[in-house]
């Protein structure tokens, strides 16, 4: 009997996978049996390493996100492909009365509009071959809550959220699935200021009924089951990975 988890002969594609997060998407997805293209604009030697190290599939596929129709139309490269994972994203602090526009169109571009329009490429090459496949957004706590002085990553990740109905309104009935995970706080570079402030962290950890920050592996099997045939008949979920965070 085949095993539903496993992902044995597919491709997929992972943004931002050099590091955190999205390069435990792509070990997941690779040690579950796919081949890895690992995107990126800056180095991706130590995924690749890590792949190596465990004799696991994958290859090298920089690409940069901050010019959306660019990156959709890179994509042409990578083909054909099955799976999707839109991981990458970037994040600009101040407060709103005072954010600007450039720190907006930024973060939108690359959280936002680059999923769009790399969802939009994957499904017209899936659906010219008269295949479907399935793309994994990676949404936000902040795809539920409002958060403090992020307004574009704020909008940006509730508009992923948004997408990732849609596209599963339009794309389920011809084979693709859509769907997303909304990642916790989890121990990666970015939240490292943030456990070492023992105040905040302790103060974080209070509201999680789980009593632990979350490893990037925890986001990345969760990936690994979406895109999997075992998650053949879910569309359009955002899921959170959060500890129960959401839930206190």
């Amino acid at each position: 009997m085949t095993d539903p988890f496993r992902l044995d002969g597919k491709r997929a594609l992972v943004t931002g996978a050099n590091t955190g997060i999205g390069q435990a998407i792509a070990l997941g997805l690779a040690r579950a049996g796919a081949h890895v293209l690992a995107a990126g604009r800056s180095s991706l030697d130590a995924t690749m390493a890590r792949l190596a190290a465990e004799g696991l599939e994958g290859e090298p596929f920089p690409l940069a996100l901050d010019d959306p129709a660019a990156a959709a139309a890179r994509l042409a490269a990578a083909e054909p492909l099955d799976i999707l994972v839109n991981n990458a994203g970037i994040i600009r602090r101040a407060d709103s009365v005072a954010f600007t526009e450039a720190d907006w169109d930024d973060v939108i571009d690359v959280n936002l509009k680059a999923v769009f329009f790399l969802s939009q490429a994957f499904a017209k090459a899936a659906f010219a071959r008269a295949a479907g496949g399935a793309i994994v957004n990676v949404a936000s706590l902040l795809s539920f809550q409002g958060g403090i002085r992020v307004p574009s990553y704020t909008a940006a990740k509730h508009g992923v959220a948004g997408l990732t109905k849609i596209l599963a309104n339009e794309w389920a009935a011809q084979g693709i699935n859509v769907n997303a995970v909304a990642p916790g706080y989890i121990a990666t570079s970015n939240t490292e200021a943030l456990r070492a402030d023992p105040a905040r962290s302790q103060a974080i950890l209070e509201r999680i009924p789980a009593g632990r920050w979350g490893e990037a592996s925890d986001i990345a099997e969760a990936v690994v089951f979406l895109a999997s045939p075992a998650a053949a008949y879910v569309h359009g979920i955002v899921l959170p990975v959060d500890g129960g965070w959401l839930a206190r």
